[in-house]
């Protein structure tokens, strides 16, 4: 079962992610670690795409470096 937006949103923040606003739904995460940054579309309450769950995972990989 694919996880929802929120969790990933949650998991990103906890890693010290910010959110930097965005579009209609979607959203800009920097971290002042990583090199780049992690947008993630959607509703909250919608699944998350397998694209976005790699993404925020290596997001956060990369920012405990």
């Amino acid at each position: 079962m694919p996880r929802k937006i929120r969790e990933l949103i949650r998991d990103l923040e906890t890693a010290g992610f910010v959110n930097r606003g965005g579009k209609g739904s979607h959203r800009k995460f920097v971290h002042p670690k990583v090199s780049k940054f992690v947008i993630l579309s959607g509703q909250l309450c919608a699944d998350a795409k397998h694209y976005q769950e790699r993404a925020v995972k290596a997001a956060i990989e990369e920012s405990k470096k």
